[in-house]
């Protein structure tokens, strides 16, 4: 699609019109389908017009600028829901699971730490419900 200012040579109306392509405006033109709004001529003519062009790997450069750092503040929300509301276990959340599982473990909070994505297989397996999130450390690079 084309989009290009038009003017009526008999009145000087300007005016804009979408076209499929170059050949397309001459063929309309020439079996007389484009008239001035104004005045009904048929004495249409292209003007002089300076195309509008993006930038489009910046605008998109920035866009996905803005889809990290949104997604770099969701997952901030969530590791400080995790630390305000579970238990840092460190290394030893395979056993601290297993434990809370099999033990019937009373804690007044769920547990988190690190795992092997093996380990976290093999709890999974033994029907330990657990989940794997990227975690990022606060400082920013």
């Amino acid at each position: 699609m084309i989009k290009y200012e038009l003017i009526c040579k008999d009145c000087s109306h300007k005016f804009s019109s979408w076209f499929a392509s170059s050949k397309e405006f001459e063929k309309i033109k020439k079996i007389k389908m484009l008239t001035c709004g104004n005045c009904n001529s048929l004495n249409i003519d292209k003007s002089l017009m300076a195309p509008s062009l993006l930038n489009t790997k910046k605008t998109s450069e920035k866009k996905e600028e803005k889809k990290l750092r949104q997604f770099k503040n969701k997952l901030k929300e969530y590791q400080n829901f995790i630390k305000n509301n579970f238990k840092y276990v460190g290394d030893n959340f395979v056993y601290e699971a297993r434990s809370i599982h099999y033990d019937r473990k009373k804690t007044k909070k769920g547990i988190y730490g690190n795992a092997t994505v093996a380990e976290v297989k093999e709890l999974k397996d033994e029907g330990i419900e657990t989940e794997m999130i990227p975690w990022v450390k606060d400082v920013e690079n």
